[in-house]
């Protein structure tokens, strides 16, 4: 979730949709009308704005999941914390096409993952993330035989 106190450009967006919105209605129907209008337009929009391009990413003791994809604890190999270049070299000429990639196109850092599987044609998982040092550190070991449980990013 966002904890960010200022509107995003998505959210300012959906509100000036709904302001557009109830005035049109303002013109043609009774203020009651145009004030539900507007709120549920509102609301709505910025429900849409907010769920657009949100992704699960869980660690626990299960591994790790982003989205639908899963990653078994006895394959996470080493996690790097990639800053904005790492990550935009990572995502473009620094890429291998196998690669299992989970971004989003508005957050410019992330993690990637090594697969310490042989059966596995993705050599890294490489995921966008708005707390990289967070999710790395929920999948670091806290045991040197890596079975302990692990922490979770929402």
């Amino acid at each position: 979730m966002n904890a960010c106190p200022l509107p995003s450009p998505g959210r300012l967006a959906a509100v000036f949709f709904a302001l557009v919105w109830g005035w049109l209605f303002w013109v043609v129907t009774t203020w009651p009308i145009t004030i539900t209008v507007t709120v549920l337009l509102s609301v709505a929009g910025c429900f849409l704005v907010w769920r657009y391009g949100a992704v699960d990413i869980t660690v626990d003791a299960d591994g790790l999941r982003v989205g639908r994809a899963h990653l078994e604890p006895r394959h996470i190999g080493e996690v790097t914390v990639l800053n904005r270049a790492a990550y935009r070299h990572t995502l473009g000429p620094g890429a291998d096409v196998r690669a299992h990639m989970m971004t989003r196109p508005y957050i410019d850092h992330g993690i990637t993952v090594v697969v310490d599987d042989p059966t596995d044609p993705a050599p890294y998982w490489l995921i966008s993330s708005r707390h990289p040092e967070a999710l790395a550190a929920a999948l670091a070991p806290t045991t040197s035989n890596g079975d302990a449980p692990r922490g979770q990013e929402a």
